[in-house]
C-alpha cells in the first residue's frame, strides 16, 4: 500500500486505467492515493491496487487545487525549442520522467505549409510494444503541440524501430531513475530535432 495519505473521491470521476490505457469510471467516495502529480495529470492508486491516471481538471475531486493548462499565447513567434519545452511536460503516467527524456522522441520535424502556418510531425516509441498508454500519450502530445503559435497540424506516429532501451534516456533521467550514465548509447534528443524550411 502507498505510505501517502488516502483521499476519498469528493465526486465522480472519469479516469484512464494504467497500463492498458482503458476509460474508466471511479466513483464518489473511492479511497485512493496519489503516486504522481507531474505534468497535467495524477497517477492514482486504490485500494485494490488497481492504477489510474485522473487528469489535472479533476483535481478537486482530490481536494486539491486544479492545476492551470496554460495555452501558448498564438501571438507569440513560433521558436523550435517551444517543441521540446512542451514534451518535456508529458509524463509517463509509471515514471515520474517525461517522455523527451525517456528518449521515447525519435524526431521532431517542423515544416511550412502552402496555406501558412507549420506542421509538426513526431515520431515516439513506448517503453514497451504492448503499452496500452500509447494513445493517451500520442494524443498528449498532439494537444500540447497543436497550441504553439503557428501550428496548424501535429501528426505522431508512434513506432517500434528501433526498440526503446533505457540507454536512450537522458543524463538527467538516467540520474533520476538510478541508472548507471553509462548504460546503453548516449542521449539522442538533440540529433533527433530537425526543421525542414
Amino acid at each position: 500500500m502507498p505510505e501517502t495519505k488516502s483521499i476519498l473521491l469528493s465526486r465522480d470521476c472519469h479516469v484512464i486505467q494504467i497500463p492498458n490505457g482503458l476509460p474508466s469510471h471511479l466513483p464518489k467516495g473511492t479511497q485512493v492515493w496519489v503516486m504522481q502529480s507531474l505534468g497535467t495529470s495524477y497517477t492514482i492508486s486504490t485500494d485494490r491496487g488497481q492504477m489510474f491516471r485522473l487528469d489535472a481538471r479533476d483535481a478537486d475531486a482530490l481536494g486539491l487545487s486544479t492545476i492551470a493548462i496554460e495555452d501558448t499565447p498564438r501571438l507569440e513567434v513560433f521558436r523550435e525549442e517551444m517543441i521540446w519545452e512542451q514534451l518535456k511536460t508529458i509524463f509517463d503516467p509509471e515514471i515520474p520522467v517525461n517522455i523527451a527524456d525517456l528518449g521515447l522522441i525519435y524526431s521532431a520535424t517542423v515544416m511550412p505549409l502552402e496555406s501558412g502556418g507549420k506542421r509538426v510531425q513526431i515520431k515516439m516509441s513506448m517503453t514497451a510494444p504492448g503499452c496500452g498508454m500509447g494513445n493517451v500519450l500520442k494524443a498528449d502530445v498532439e494537444s500540447k503541440l497543436s497550441r504553439l503559435p503557428e501550428v496548424r497540424e501535429v501528426h505522431v506516429e508512434v513506432v517500434f524501430d528501433p526498440p526503446w532501451h533505457p540507454g536512450m534516456m537522458s543524463e538527467a533521467a538516467k540520474l533520476q531513475l538510478g541508472f548507471d550514465l553509462d548504460y546503453g548509447a548516449p542521449s539522442s534528443e538533440a540529433s533527433a530535432f530537425r526543421v525542414v524550411r
